[in-house]
């Protein structure tokens, strides 16, 4: 009877090692991850602090007026982790130093959700809902649409890269 509790005894103590273990693994994953978060959104890299300078002193330089044209209401379609599709409604505002960025906006607005679409598609919505994932999502979506701006204006006397700044104006996801 001894001998079967003393069993008993370490075959327990061998399961709360296991579980163990898996814990702390399962914490060095997370931190991992959530490491790579930050560095991909810039936070950890200081990224984030150039790409604020760099702003600053595109104002500094141009103390000119920003102007701003507006996509409403794009209904995108997201999948979560597990696979699951969802909705996800996004409006957003971009400012500009351009006078005329709201009729360009408008003539070249079939690009610009194009490039929304591909950028938010290759996401997923859990990645969406984090602060980061939405400045990495701003900062992208920046750059698809100075690039195609740039392309589609090229020939014009439009400022390279006059999109200065993206701000979501409805954002969710259900």
């Amino acid at each position: 009877m001894a001998d079967n509790q003393e069993a008993n005894q370490s075959g327990g103590g061998k399961g709360l090692i296991i579980v163990l273990v898996v814990l702390v693994v399962l914490l060095l994953v997370a931190v991992g991850v959530g490491g790579y978060m930050l560095y991909s959104s810039g936070v950890l890299s200081g990224q984030q602090q150039n790409n604020q300078e760099q702003v600053q002193d595109s104002q500094k330089a141009n103390p000119g007026e920003m102007f701003k044209a507006s996509i409403n209401d794009l209904v995108l379609n997201i999948t979560n982790a597990k696979g699951r599709e969802k909705l996800m409604k996004l409006s957003f505002s971009v400012k500009s130093t351009e006078p005329t960025i709201e009729s360009i906006v408008e003539e070249y607005k079939p690009e610009i959700v194009d490039a929304v679409i591909a950028q938010v598609s290759s996401r997923s919505s859990e990645e969406l809902l984090t602060v980061g994932g939405k400045a990495l999502l701003k900062e992208e979506l920046l750059d698809e649409i100075n690039s195609i701006l740039n392309e589609v204006t090229s020939n014009s006397d439009i400022q390279k890269d006059c999109v200065k700044q993206i701000l979501f104006t409805s954002f969710v996801i259900k």
